[in-house]
C-alpha cells in the first residue's frame, strides 16, 4: 500500500513538472509576449515586488476561505443531524435550503456588501453559502445509511439520541461527510474569490483586479497560483483527515 501511495505521489509531482515545462517551452519557443503569458520564472519573480504585499493578501484570502469553510462544515453537519432527528423539521427547512441554494451566489454578493460592507466577513459568508449545501446533503444521506435493525437494537437498550449519533450514526456517516467536505473545499475557494471580485479592498482576488489594469500578467498568474495552493492545502487536509478516520474500504470515491 505504501508503494502504491508513493507511486501516486510521484506521478502527481511528475505531471505538474511536465505541465510547467510545457508552459515554459510554449512561451519561449512561441515567442509569446510577456503581457500575454509570462514564463514560470517571470511568474515567480513577481513575488519579489513589494508593492503587491503578497503575504497580507494571502492571509486575507486564506481567512475568508478557511473561515467560511469551517462554518459550513460545523453548521452543515449540525443541520443534517437535526434533520435525522426530526422529519418534520426536515420537511419544513430542506425545501427552503434547496430554494436558497438555487440562488446564484454571485447575485448575493451585492446584498452581502450592503449588509456587511467590504471586508473579510462578507467574502467568508459567500464561501460559506456555496460550501454549506453539499455538506448537508451528503451528511444527511450518510446518517440515514445506518442499518435500521441496529438503531432499533440501541433504542431498545434505551440509548439516547446523542449516544446513537456518536456511537453508530457518526462512524457510519464519516465517508459521506468527508465526501461532501471535499466538494465543499473546492467550492469555498471559488466563493471567496467571487466575493473579492465583487467588492473588496484586499485579498488575492482584489490584487488580480488591480494588476489587470497594468497588464502585469505575471502577477496575475502568481495570484492564481497562490489561490490554487490555498485550495490544494485545504483539500489535502481533508484527505489526510479522511485517511486517519475512515478505513480504506469505506471511503467514498
Amino acid at each position: 500500500m505504501k508503494a502504491e501511495s508513493a507511486w501516486r505521489i510521484g506521478a502527481a509531482i511528475l505531471a505538474h513538472v511536465a505541465v510547467i515545462a510545457a508552459w515554459h517551452l510554449f512561451v519561449v519557443w512561441g515567442e509569446v509576449p510577456r503581457f500575454v503569458m509570462p514564463t514560470p520564472g517571470d511568474t515567480v519573480m513577481a513575488l519579489l515586488d513589494p508593492d503587491y504585499r503578497w503575504w497580507p493578501n494571502i492571509v486575507v484570502t486564506a481567512t475568508e476561505i478557511y473561515g467560511g469553510y469551517a462554518l459550513a462544515v460545523v453548521t452543515g453537519v449540525g443541520a443534517a443531524l437535526l434533520f435525522t432527528w426530526s422529519k418534520v423539521l426536515e420537511a419544513i427547512v430542506m425545501p427552503v435550503l434547496i430554494t436558497f441554494n438555487m440562488i446564484p451566489k454571485v447575485a448575493l454578493g451585492p446584498l452581502f456588501i450592503v449588509w456587511f460592507s467590504y471586508g473579510i466577513l462578507p467574502n467568508a459568508l459567500i464561501a460559506f453559502s456555496i460550501a454549506f449545501f453539499p455538506i448537508v446533503l451528503t451528511t444527511a444521506r450518510g446518517l440515514r445509511e445506518v442499518e435500521p435493525d441496529l438503531l432499533d437494537l440501541v433504542r431498545s437498550l434505551r440509548g439516547s439520541k446523542w449516544q446513537i449519533f456518536v456511537k453508530i450514526q457518526l462512524p457510519g456517516a464519516l465517508p459521506y461527510i468527508f465526501s461532501g467536505m471535499k466538494v465543499a473545499a473546492i467550492l469555498a475557494v471559488a466563493g471567496a474569490i467571487v466575493g473579492e471580485f465583487l467588492g473588496s479592498d484586499k485579498g488575492l482576488g482584489y490584487l488580480m483586479l488591480q494588476v489587470q489594469v497594468t497588464l502585469d500578467t505575471a502577477a496575475m498568474f502568481m495570484a492564481v497560483t497562490l489561490i490554487s495552493l490555498l485550495g490544494i492545502l485545504l483539500y489535502g487536509l481533508v484527505v489526510v483527515l479522511e485517511r486517519v478516520f475512515v478505513v480504506r474500504d469505506a471511503r467514498v470515491s
